[in-house]
């Protein structure tokens, strides 16, 4: 079954040596509303620098580009290359300035495309969690 979406891009990550922002398109400014209640986001982003045919079929690496890590696919790993180049940090907000959110934490490169941002809210910190020995 061949599907397809059409994801827009709502703004550009910033980043220097010392610093990282986010550049939401002015048009979307009203969906900052309330999110100075937060002191976290998940940002969605595009890993655009990866957007060849080649990269996007890689199914699978070694994790953190250690080759002493086992071969692992890129379902569990955090693999910048992958079918679908979409990106999830969750980041601190720093400040908040009219389109420019200031973040801690956020391992895009400077260009990258923004998808989407959600507020973070934490469920439920009771759930057990495993992860393999390479983490």
């Amino acid at each position: 079954m061949e599907r397809s979406f059409k994801v827009i891009p709502i703004g550009v990550i910033r980043k220097t040596d010392d610093r990282t922002w986010i550049e939401i398109d002015k048009c979307y400014k009203d969906a900052l509303l309330g999110l100075e209640g937060f002191s976290h986001i998940h940002v969605m982003y595009w890993f655009h620098e990866n957007d060849t045919p080649e990269l996007r079929n890689t199914l699978q690496v070694h994790p953190r580009k250690d080759p002493v890590n086992p071969l692992t696919g890129v379902f569990a790993t955090h693999s910048p290359v992958r079918p679908n180049l979409i990106a999830l940090s969750l980041c601190r907000i720093l400040s908040i300035q009219e389109t420019t959110i200031a973040v801690d934490g956020l391992d895009a490169r400077d260009g990258s495309p923004l998808i989407d941002i959600k507020c973070y809210i934490p469920y439920d910190q009771t759930i057990p969690v495993f992860t393999p020995a390479w983490v």
